[in-house]
């Protein structure tokens, strides 16, 4: 857990929030947004940080929280891929569920000040990504350029539809690039994969921070692409956050050779990561 801005006294007793409103941000993607019970600990999250959340007698999973000024409420946007999951999409506004956190290191805004920012996301891997989006946006004179790289399976699949289109372009010095894998009927967009994709564009590295997230095969080319494309590790960051587990470094299954990425991660920079074994 990031000691920095962990204010609770217990890091594995959970507090309980009433679920405030549900999105329906894909068929199979919802936000959850949750309201902290009066008095309760402050959920301070970061841009990259995670939190648990817990549904009783299902179980308990760790998720991407978005960042945002408000820390009354908390957003978490859940895509339904198991048992856990399947049982939150069915909830309604008006229940309860525990939260507890916020776990993890965050994406490094402090150092990028004063970069270009290069955001590269698949699928729901835009979720923790648009935390560092939305911090950057909040503090537009800290950085320099903005561009979104963003692709899905379809058109339906495409999370957070109102900023990618409407809200995003807006922004000062902001380009937003959206793509979908396959052609289909009602789509006069970019038809390639999110590596190819990024290529095609050619951002040019200097003075670029590029950060990605989305399916392992997709980070998996989009950073040979960007290594082709002359981006040194320093200037690369991606985010573990799958391998978390337990939140506290203790089951063991978030462990890659000495690296513990409930404790040490999620976000790495390639220079830390091509030290590590490659099981991630």
């Amino acid at each position: 857990m990031s000691k920095e801005n962990c204010t609770c006294e217990n890091p594995l007793l959970p507090q309980i929030c009433e679920v405030i409103k549900i999105v329906d941000e894909t068929p199979d993607v919802k936000s959850f947004y949750v309201k902290l019970p009066a008095g309760g600990v402050p959920f301070n999250v970061l841009p990259g940080q995670l939190g648990m959340v817990s549904l009783l007698p299902v179980g308990e999973g760790m998720f991407s929280c978005t960042w945002q000024e408000e820390q009354e409420w908390l957003q978490f946007a859940i895509k339904r891929v198991g048992l856990m999951t399947d049982a939150l999409h069915r909830i309604e506004v008006g229940q309860h569920i525990g939260v507890r956190g916020p776990y993890g290191n965050h994406f490094p805004f402090d150092e990028s000040k004063g970069k270009d920012m290069l955001f590269i996301a698949g699928g729901i891997g835009l979720a923790p990504l648009r935390s560092f989006i939305k911090y950057c946006f909040r503090h537009r004179e800290d950085y320099g350029k903005i561009t979104i790289i963003y692709g899905s399976r379809s058109k339906a699949d495409l999370c957070f539809k109102e900023e990618l289109f409407d809200l995003w372009p807006k922004e000062k010095d902001t380009d937003v690039y959206v793509t979908i894998d396959n052609p289909e009927e009602g789509w006069d967009g970019e038809v390639s994969f999110v590596p190819a994709y990024l290529e095609k564009l050619d951002p040019r590295p200097a003075n670029t921070v590029a950060v990605t997230c989305g399916p392992p095969v997709m980070i998996k080319f989009v950073l040979q692409s960007l290594e082709k494309m002359g981006f040194t590790d320093d200037q690369i960051i991606t985010t573990l956050e799958m391998r978390m587990k337990c939140g506290i470094g203790k089951c063991g299954r978030c462990n890659i050779g000495s690296e513990f990425v409930c404790l040490d991660g999620p976000v790495y920079d390639m220079v830390k990561l091509r030290t590590m074994p490659p099981e991630w």
